[in-house]
């Protein structure tokens, strides 16, 4: 097994205020792989954040171990134990092989574009025109160059975003976090910043931590999933067996927000024909993985066991190289019929809920 690029191990961080305790982050252990897109996502207050900041020690943890590119950065084994930590010097020199991207941008407003991004060489050693030509290669890289002499006031959200990128990367770090960094933006630009985040990922082979509130900006760009609640995490895996078997409800909850599926369930439900099923009708959401999604199995149900599918609604996603499905199906046929047929669909590995009329299951 590979060494992780980055470990943590027993992180905690709590916050003293007057005489509270906060625990924003408990006894949470994450190891990511050189060339992972580590999508961390979960609500607003469930220690995401923090907890990234610990990979930089921008926030020291409590206690726990910070190891990145075998190198430890941070390790204590209690709150009250011993503190073994990187020197300041040599972790200034670290940070620079890791960078960073901010809902807010962080931008220079009385800079260029050009000028951002130069900013955070300023401390290289490159000479003034290998520092010149960097530059510009970054804004090419992050299709930019013709907006180098322009202001960020003269930018659009998702073009301030990408020369934030563009700045993060300048000193050509093998780690990069984004945290929240498509939250201010609109679903285009969203988009194209992460297919961005998918270029440098595939390109340059950066290993990218994405901490976001929306799956859905997961499911674009991550092989690797965390869930985060009140400070731990609480589910995680590759995005394939994350979205093809979600076991806790808060992953579900971001799936079916992912996949608009609660808004088809939510629309469908109301109509009359759902609302108006027969004694030998039931209404199900179908969900298959993989080859699953190659075989007319819905097809099959009436010749087999004389049971009418009355597809509602159908939504297919490739993740990963492999198809992942929902269907919103109304099952007609008698009782005996309609557990038949539910038998055989489960046993080629499709799951079915039953979202109404279960009472014929």
């Amino acid at each position: 097994m590979t060494n992780p690029i980055i470990a943590l191990d027993n992180i905690n961080v709590t916050f003293h205020q007057k005489k509270r305790k906060i625990r924003a982050v408990k006894n949470v252990s994450v190891h990511i792989e050189k060339g992972d897109v580590y999508g961390i996502v979960g609500y607003s207050g469930a220690g995401k954040s923090t907890l990234v900041r610990v990979i930089n020690l921008l926030q020291e943890p409590t206690s726990g171990s910070v190891v990145v590119n075998n190198e430890t950065f941070f390790k204590a084994d209690s709150e009250n134990s011993p503190k073994n930590r990187i020197a300041t010097k040599d972790l200034r020199n670290r940070r620079r092989k890791i960078g960073m991207i901010f809902q807010h941008f962080n931008l220079l407003n009385e800079r260029t574009v050009t000028e951002n991004v130069a900013f955070a060489l300023q401390h290289s050693s490159l000479s003034q025109a290998q520092k010149d030509a960097k530059v510009k290669e970054l804004l090419e890289l992050v299709d930019l160059s013709d907006r180098a002499e322009q202001y960020p006031s003269q930018l659009s959200g998702g073009q301030k975003q990408r020369v934030a990128i563009a700045r993060a990367l300048a000193n050509d770090p093998e780690i990069l976090i984004s945290d929240e960094a498509t939250s201010a933006l609109d679903p285009k630009t969203t988009n194209q910043i992460l297919a961005l985040l998918k270029k440098l990922n595939s390109e340059l082979g950066l290993t990218i931590v994405l901490i976001t509130h929306e799956m859905q900006a997961v499911k674009e760009v991550a092989n690797k999933v965390a869930v985060m609640q009140d400070g731990e995490i609480i589910e995680r895996g590759s995005l394939l067996d994350i979205f093809a078997q979600p076991k806790e409800q808060l992953t579900k909850e971001f799936i079916e927000t992912a996949t608009n599926i609660d808004k088809a369930i939510e629309t469908i439900s109301a109509q009359s024909l759902v609302q108006q099923l027969s004694a030998n009708e039931v209404f199900v959401r179908l969900s298959y993985v993989g080859d699953t999604t190659d075989e007319p199995l819905i097809a099959s149900l009436f010749k087999e066991f004389n049971v009418t599918a009355n597809i509602l609604y159908g939504n297919i996603e490739v993740l990963q190289g492999t198809s992942v499905g929902s269907l919103l199906v109304i099952l007609s046929g008698n009782a005996e019929q309609i557990k038949s047929a539910s038998a055989s669909l489960t046993s080629h590995h499709v799951k079915i809920d039953v979202l109404k009329g279960g009472q014929i299951l």
